[in-house]
């Protein structure tokens, strides 16, 4: 079975009748003996719509219960069993209550014509998903139900229902649309005039584009070549010259007077790449389409009069529009030009305009010569190896008594025609191959020192010497120009090569790219420049080289990117060709620029983020595990000075036993969070000395149960560089934690053993563990793993722990348990040998710490 049909009837407001469209296009097939069924309708109260549901079968609803409510959507697999032809869906772009088959309405007609059921649908110009901002700028109101463009787009028919705002305005206040409480609001709020005028502009220019790209593709099916004037089209030609801006304002004020109308701009450019175009005028006329509603193309063509006119017939364009030409007199012997050979051509479909301008006949300007691109030195030897040459070559031959034949002398005149070619390009060549045919005319071919021939052969090999000469030199300095452009292209492609790397890898700074720039092109200085606006003045993003620029005007060279940023280069003017490269450097700098940017904005957002929730998790411990022992210390002294009450020796001992517990609570708390204050802060400073294990970690178990931890540190062990007190901290901080997560009975095993030149200090716990994925994220601050009652602390203990460990070059890492449970691996630098934990030990290890 194949995909049903959609018809979509597109409603320029609420309220123009879409709906009542529909039903009315249902009974139409339905008297046409088409099986058609109303799937889902909302009338609204509006009683002349509810009168258009009478004769059409409805497939009951699916009731749905949300949030004590009862709510009736489209059952979709009623209306699949029932397998109608046709059925009528209202609003496509509703949304389903939670617990539909699918979110969206359009999503349920999708199953529908995916199931081979035609659909009759209907939605509004606001709802459709792009237009969302505009609609929500017109009418102050965002939709919160929208549908995909293209969905609607994909829809085999669109049909507006449209209506003018004067007649939407009366509808409504006759009650037609909405209750009369509701009326005054709706026309003095959505309704107004303009609303109306804006949306129901926005609703015929949606179903303009929509037929122009159905016509597009009827076109395109059937081969029509031929121009439909079916809306004014204006194609613009542009050749990068200043005649531009005139050309695109005249083809503006044409598009103005037909409704409708259309600007295209276009430049066409050579394949070979060669162009004489500015690159920074392109940009601006660019830019002045755009701001007057048009749009540029650029299209590679050798032929431009055909590439201008297939172009313009593909876009089925009614005007073209030319500049007079600019070349001068006497170059038109080459030609009629692109404007006359367009007007030929055309056709009586398509009307050309050559529009006059300041530029006539003041020349094109000639693309850049390869001698410009050889050097200096390059030109003067051609011309030394082609006229100075033969001269020196002829006295040689005069002044020696080898008589060698008019042949061989050819020969030697030709290679340095050759010479000549490959030195200094066509011109050295043709004055080489020019003056030898003179020298061997007047010294070699009889009669000698004469410009006159006897013998009709030296003739004939004087002239073949001079075609040879001059195809020779044609043939030499071509391949010399494709050798040229070969190795150009090369070193083009492999500056655009690192450019797509660097854009892959992220890893270029803007200031690197910019001294890149600045070794590839031969540059003084290359400056990036912005300004926030059109007056606004211009700030440098990022420069290199002496004396960087401060404005594009400054510079030799300068190639915008975008409306408010440029690239400017001092140093010299650049070739056209060059400018290609350069502005692919343009482009990414300005990438660069924006990564730097967005990379410093996520940074401080991740930083006021990590602030944030540690200012959150703050307050809670404030609120929360602070208060805790406070209200036990508060209660205990309270009780003890009440006087109503006779506490015995034992009650007062168990009283100032809890006020003792809720302080030792409160300052290891306490404690924790000015530790952690310290080291996000930077600065804990540790003091680093030769210690024993075995003096320092009994210390730490003072917080916990005597019968709670097992102890294992061998006397044996090398002394390890810590700070006491630190080490003390961690030990403790660790400690506490697997004696709260152990098990009732299991005791926690602190043993250390030496590895290599470091000292590990494992603290094992038989408790329920820490899964893999979790094992870094315990070391945040305020994070507590599990099920951890309120009162078991904020969280600190392992990040402090943590942090004092790599304080003193340590490292601190969670294990799995055999058997079950955690271990914490706190991995210290052992001291070489047992010396004693003195005064010099002290001294010899303390710089390392400072």
């Amino acid at each position: 079975m194949g995909r049903g049909k959609l018809r979509i009837y597109l409603g320029a407001a609420p309220g123009v009748g879409k709906t009542y469209a529909m039903l009315s296009e249902g009974h139409r097939r339905v008297e046409r003996g088409t099986d058609c069924v109303v799937a889902f309708v909302e009338h609204h109260g509006r009683p002349r719509t509810e009168v258009m549901l009478h004769g059409l079968e409805q497939v009951g609803r699916r009731e749905l219960e949300y949030r004590g409510f009862r709510f009736g959507e489209m059952d979709v697999d009623a209306v699949l069993a029932r397998a109608p032809v046709v059925a009528l869906v209202d609003e496509l772009a509703h949304t389903n209550v939670p617990g539909s088959r699918n979110a969206k309405r359009w999503q349920d007609v999708e199953e529908l014509l995916a199931a081979g059921v035609d659909v009759v649908s209907t939605v509004n110009i606001q709802h459709l998903e792009s237009l969302g901002d505009v609609v929500e700028s017109i009418t102050g109101v965002r939709q919160r139900e929208t549908v995909p463009d293209e969905v609607v787009r994909r829809a085999d028919q669109i049909e507006l229902v449209d209506m003018s705002p004067e007649a939407l305005r009366r509808r409504m206040a006759h009650g037609n649309i909405y209750q009369p409480d509701n009326v005054d609001a709706a026309l003095s709020n959505y309704f107004r005039p303009g609303n109306l005028t804006a949306l129901r502009e926005l609703a015929l220019l949606w179903v303009a584009d929509r037929v122009d790209a159905y016509l597009t593709e009827y076109r395109n099916e059937h081969r029509v070549s031929a121009i439909w004037g079916s809306r004014e089209r204006i194609v613009v030609g542009l050749t990068g010259g200043p005649e531009g801006r005139t050309l695109i304002r005249r083809a503006a004020r044409l598009a103005e007077k037909g409704a409708g109308g259309e600007v295209l701009a276009v430049y066409i450019a050579r394949s070979d790449g060669l162009t004489s175009a500015s690159p920074k005028e392109l940009a601006v006329q660019r830019t002045l389409v755009e701001d007057l509603g048009g749009t540029f193309h650029h299209v590679v063509g050798d032929d431009i009069p055909a590439a201008l006119l297939d172009f313009a017939r593909g876009v089925n364009a009614t005007q073209i529009v030319l500049g007079s030409s600019r070349r001068k007199t006497w170059q038109y012997v080459f030609g009629p030009g692109v404007g006359a050979t367009v007007a030929r051509e055309s056709g009586p479909d398509l009307d050309v305009h050559i529009v006059t301008h300041e530029e006539i006949a003041k020349g094109r300007g000639l693309p850049v010569a390869r001698g410009a691109r050889l050097g200096r030195s390059r030109i003067v030897s051609g011309w030394l190896a082609g006229v100075a040459g033969p001269a020196l070559l002829a006295v040689a031959l005069t002044h020696t008594d080898a008589d060698l034949g008019i042949a061989n002398d050819m020969l030697l005149f030709l290679s340095l025609t050759v010479a000549a070619a490959l030195l200094g390009g066509l011109l050295p060549a043709l004055a080489s191959a020019a003056f030898g045919s003179l020298l061997l005319n007047y010294f070699f071919a009889p009669p000698v020192h004469r410009f006159t021939v006897s013998d009709p052969k030296n003739i004939v090999a004087i002239v073949v010497f001079f075609g040879v000469a001059l195809s020779v030199a044609s043939v030499v300095d071509l391949a010399a120009r494709r050798t040229h452009q070969a190795a150009r292209l090369r070193a083009e492609s492999e500056i655009l090569s690192f450019l797509a790397g660097s854009v892959l890898r992220g890893e270029t700074s803007l200031e690197a790219l910019l001294e890149r720039v600045r070794e590839t092109f031969a540059m003084d200085s290359v400056a990036l420049l912005e300004r926030t606006g059109d007056v606004a003045p211009w700030t440098c993003a990022g420069s290199v080289g002496p004396r960087p620029l401060e404005r594009p005007e400054d510079a030799d060279v300068d190639v915008p990117v975008g409306a408010h940023m440029a690239l400017a280069l001092s140093g010299r003017v650049l070739p056209a060709e060059d400018r290609r490269v350069l502005a692919a450097f343009a482009a990414q700098a300005a990438v660069v620029l924006d990564r730097r940017r967005l990379k410093s904005a996520a940074d401080e957002a991740r930083a006021l983020a990590e602030g944030n929730r540690i200012r959150t998790a703050l307050l809670a411990a404030v609120s929360h595990d602070l208060r805790t022992p406070l209200a036990g210390i508060k209660a205990s002294v309270t009780s003890l000075r009440s006087a109503d009450v006779e506490w015995s020796e034992d009650d007062q001992a168990e009283l100032l036993a809890g006020i003792e517990d809720g302080a030792d609570r409160l300052d290891h708390l306490v404690g924790n969070l000015l530790d952690m204050s310290r080291l996000q802060t930077g600065t804990v400073t540790p003091l680093i000395r030769a210690i024993d294990l075995d003096e320092v970690v009994p210390m730490a178990l003072g917080g916990v149960p005597e019968d709670s931890v097992d102890l294992d540190i061998p006397e044996s062990l090398p002394m390890v560089a810590v700070d006491a007190g630190l080490l003390e901290r961690s030990v403790a901080n660790l400690v506490e934690n697997a004696v709260k997560y152990s098990r009732a009975g299991e005791r926690v095993l602190v043993a250390a053993s030496a590895l290599g030149d470091r000292v590990e200090v494992r603290v094992v716990d038989r408790g329920p563990g820490v899964p893999d994925e979790a094992k870094d994220r315990i070391f945040a601050p305020f994070q507590r793993y599990g099920d951890a009652p309120r009162g078991a602390g904020v969280g600190l203990g392992l990040a402090v722990a943590r942090g004092f460990a790599e304080a003193m070059e340590g490292t601190l890492d969670a294990e799995d348990t055999p058997g079950g449970g955690l271990t914490m691996v706190l991995s210290l630098r052992a001291v070489r040998g047992r010396a004693a934990a003195g005064a010099t030990t002290a001294e010899r290890l303390t710089p390392c710490g400072d």
